[in-house]
């Protein structure tokens, strides 16, 4: 009876997971400087973050090799915004309104194991990454006629510079949740 009970669970966890890390498909305005520079960071520090607990209670070899994959890449991501930001003189600004809530996501990782967490891994992959796709496309574009209050300059040409690996994780972030 209890393993019928644990698969139930399982299953049940499985189906609402993904509708927990939805992620609405709308345009993303672009973001004032300060406010990129948080939400870029809190992203890098996510990813960070969660590929650590990956690598610690994974045994999927595709979740470790994506875990491996962005630390590196979100590691160097972190220095190139450091000094972009120290270029534009740009403060950071953490915005817990700004970034997907990846306090949180964490906070539920951390308390997962084995197939749950490989599953919920990859749905928060695809969802913070889809909503970070969707931010630097439009910190990346000119908003020169815009009220100038939108990212512009040095920290417009960090994005349109990272916008090619954000979108080339999220397309490896669709491949990992759709195997788990």
């Amino acid at each position: 009876m209890l393993p019928i009970l644990r698969r139930a669970l399982f299953l049940g966890a499985t189906l609402v997971l993904p509708a927990v890390y939805a992620v609405p498909v709308l345009a993303a305005d672009a973001m004032p400087d300060s406010r990129f520079v948080g939400y870029a960071q809190q992203v890098d520090d996510f990813e960070i973050a969660s590929g650590q607990l990956a690598l610690a209670k994974s045994s999927s070899e595709a979740i470790r090799g994506f875990a491996t994959r962005m630390i590196a890449d979100h590691t160097t991501a972190a220095q190139v915004l450091a000094k972009a930001r120290s270029e534009a003189g740009v403060s950071f600004a953490p915005d817990p309104n700004a970034a997907p809530h990846t306090a949180a996501i964490l906070q539920r990782l951390n308390q997962l194991q084995g197939p749950e967490f490989d599953a919920a891994y990859s749905n928060a992959q695809l969802a913070v990454l889809t909503e970070a796709e969707q931010q630097y496309a439009a910190n990346s574009a000119d908003q020169s006629s815009s009220s100038g209050s939108a990212s512009t300059g040095v920290m417009m040409r960090f994005a349109k510079g990272e916008l090619p690996r954000m979108q080339a994780h999220l397309e490896l972030a669709k491949g990992l949740a759709g195997a788990h």
